[in-house]
């Protein structure tokens, strides 16, 4: 079991009294002003709790800053966004939200030093926030090579177009940053060569926010999804992130890490989820005997359990991995918690809903918000099935490299006189017939 380092526990500690303290009894604040103000305004609640977390060093946790300086792993990071998911609107307090924590990480590991100092400096001040475009209407965008939208050379320029939806954080006035993910070579032989990253100030003409996006009704929450157009931008040709052909390149880099970071917020959200069914099951009363002494309430807490607790371990193992091995070689584990942590997360949120009854249904106890969250993110980075495809294709090629001989695991058909002396004793002729 992964043993916390005493940086590590002093900042889940600090963090988990900020918690109490600041974010769970301004949640009610939150989806007001979001319902209220909308997905296009700032929330003020947000910005008041922003300079408290500064104030105490709660600040870019996924880069490890503070008193060291020195960034945090996968491993060591996961534990604190279990603490900041068990709130939707924690993350961002502590500027640790998604898409702004991915893009700062790409432009930290593939930026040119002017690309950092232009848009990394001002995001990690959280002076400004950004947007991911990369998903489209018109294609089924599970399978990135589908993407149409171009990125064509012009001298000393790039001219970009394509109509993007479910780009995150583009609705947010503060937004001034955009990642967008298009083609440079569409008749290029290799599929993963075609496309390429390229950062698109928000602001550039011919970019054009149509409409906010809600996920299961929810606008803003936690992210702030849009459909945009981009017709006929120009932005320069250093704008590029590491190259032309680079896209596939440069989103692996960055899905793996926000992959356990989803992960481990939907651990923390269950965690909470599940101490608020067992405390409900303890004051229903219905049919005359409380929740909690009825079986089928006490089976789904008990999987509620186990779930969590399988779940953080896959997650953990998927980090300790990527930290000691790479990315690459942890792919599998991977893929495997991005299965299993949001359909954890929807079958324990679902059994609270049940639990709560009619006023699980509203958001008075956070579980549709938490169930919307959940859902999506069965979808978002990559959709189930992709992944139990890769999953199963890498399993497939572990096995085949395996010695059979020495793991009894052959299939093949057995030899006739093989079967013939294995199952003599089944055979009435037999002198060794079981039942003579």
């Amino acid at each position: 079991m992964y043993e916390m380092s005493d940086r590590v526990r002093a900042l889940k500690s600090d963090l988990e009294d900020f918690m109490a303290t600041h974010i769970y009894p301004s949640e009610a604040e939150f989806y007001r002003q979001s319902e209220t103000l909308g997905p296009w305004a700032i929330f003020p609640i947000i910005e008041e709790l922003k300079l408290v977390a500064r104030r105490q060093g709660l600040w870019n946790l996924w880069h490890g800053t503070g008193d060291t300086g020195v960034p945090l792993g996968n491993l060591e990071y996961a534990s604190l966004c279990e603490v900041m998911g068990r709130s939707l609107m924690a993350p961002e307090v502590f500027n640790c939200s998604a898409p702004d924590t991915g893009n700062m990480e790409t432009i930290l590991r593939y930026g040119t030093e002017a690309q950092k100092a232009r848009w990394l400096a001002p995001l990690m001040a959280g002076e400004i926030r950004s947007s991911f475009a990369m998903t489209e209407p018109a294609v089924a965008s599970s399978d990135a090579t589908n993407i149409g939208s171009s990125i064509t050379r012009d001298g000393d320029d790039y001219i970009i177009n394509g109509r993007k939806w479910y780009t995150t954080g583009a609705t947010d006035p503060r937004c001034e940053i955009i990642i967008f993910m298009g083609k440079t070579d569409p008749e290029g032989a290799d599929r993963h060569r075609q496309q390429s990253m390229i950062l698109v100030p928000k602001s550039a003409p011919g970019v054009d926010v149509v409409r906010p996006l809600p996920v299961f009704g929810f606008y803003g929450v936690p992210d702030r999804a849009a459909e945009v157009v981009f017709d006929n931008v120009r932005v320069p040709a250093d704008n590029i992130l590491l190259g032309e052909g680079r896209g596939f390149e440069i989103a692996q880099g960055r899905l793996g890490p926000g992959r356990i970071h989803h992960c481990m917020r939907l651990i923390g959200m269950c965690e909470r989820i599940l101490e608020r069914m067992c405390r409900r099951a303890t004051v229903r009363v219905p049919f005359g005997m409380p929740l909690a002494q009825q079986g089928v309430t006490l089976e789904r807490i008990a999987d509620a359990r186990i779930l969590i607790e399988q779940t953080r371990l896959l997650t953990l193992r998927a980090a300790h991995l990527m930290d000691t091995v790479g990315n690459k070689e942890a792919k599998a584990e991977i893929a495997m918690i991005k299965v299993a942590a949001p359909n954890a997360a929807c079958t324990i949120v679902d059994w609270a809903i049940q639990m709560f009854g009619g006023g699980g249904t509203s958001n008075d106890h956070l579980l549709t918000a938490a169930y919307a969250n959940a859902r999506l993110l069965r979808l978002a980075d990559g959709p189930d099935e992709v992944h139990r495809n890769q999953i199963a294709r890498l399993e497939i090629k572990r096995q085949l490299q395996v010695d059979a001989s020495r793991t009894g695991g052959v299939a093949d058909v057995l030899p006739l006189n093989e079967v013939r002396s294995r199952f003599a004793h089944l055979n009435p002729s037999s002198e060794n017939y079981l039942w003579k």
